[in-house]
């Protein structure tokens, strides 16, 4: 059963998603090669608690550590490890926060050194996918709206949309009704509300749509070796339009990115 959040829940998540935000944006400075994943997961353990809340993902279904980080082929919930990033890496970073009894849960896929173009491409359709998702999340539309827009758009490039692995709703509970698929049919699913919240979180290969377990029990690759993407936000549904309540902003000021990306999907201002 979905459950609709008020107006002040709304804004309890979005204090636990803006935590999440400003690891992401802390730890893009230090994602570099030489560095290895286990040093970034120590850091963001260490900034979440100092900023009054939880990791999210720490002991969550028994899983080790307070980050998943998944370089190249693979997809998500890759576990931090000693092994040095190089130069031309990419490497997906999912976190997740628990503050005030509500979870933030969202991830950005990083350009560790010079990487190539054809992987520059693909993290670029990926992150542009992610926004169309954001689009489609609006009073009437349905799950398979959101689906289609981001499938439609990344299988345009000829890349592969991963079908075992979807969004989600969010609340006190890290995955909540309804499933958000990455894939879909016009009109078909649960019809969008006000007072959703959900993950949205395109996972997008390029090359097919096959993927693999590692033995570890976690991580995921793709089948065919080749490098996946995976770009996530929280949003709300606020009087039938989304709003976002995570950022990549912390990110790209880090990084100095110019981007208005987000801009209509913001919290408007108000009149003080």
């Amino acid at each position: 059963m979905v459950k609709i959040k008020s107006l002040e829940e709304i804004e309890l998540m979005r204090e636990s998603a803006l935590i999440v935000s400003r690891t992401l944006g802390m730890l893009a400075k230090e994602i570099k090669p030489g560095v290895t994943t286990l040093h970034l997961d120590r850091l963001a353990e260490t900034f979440i608690r100092d900023h009054g809340a939880e990791p999210g993902f720490l002991g969550l279904y028994d899983f080790p550590n307070t980050l998943c980080v998944s370089p190249n082929e693979q997809v998500v919930h890759g576990i931090p490890n000693d092994q040095p990033l190089e130069d031309g890496d990419i490497l997906s970073v999912d976190c997740g926060a628990l503050k005030n009894g509500f979870y933030g849960d969202h991830a950005y896929t990083f350009e560790v050194g010079t990487v190539a173009d054809e992987t520059k491409k693909l993290l670029e359709v990926t992150k542009k996918s992610l926004y169309l998702g954001i689009e489609a999340f609006r009073l009437g539309n349905r799950v398979g709206d959101l689906g289609h827009a981001i499938q439609t758009y990344t299988e345009s490039f000829g890349y592969g949309v991963v079908r075992e692995l979807v969004g989600h709703g969010l609340g006190t509970k890290m995955h909540e009704a309804p499933e958000i698929p990455n894939y879909g049919k016009r009109g078909r699913g649960k019809k969008f509300i006000n007072g959703m919240v959900i993950a949205i979180e395109p996972m997008i290969n390029q090359g097919t749509k096959k993927i693999r377990h590692y033995k570890d029990g976690w991580t995921i690759k793709t089948a065919d070796k080749r490098p996946s993407a995976h770009f996530e936000h929280n949003v709300a549904l606020i009087d039938g339009k989304p709003q976002l309540l995570s950022t990549f902003d912390f990110i790209y000021e880090a990084l100095g990115i110019p981007s208005e990306e987000e801009a209509p999907f913001k919290k408007p201002k108000t009149n003080a």
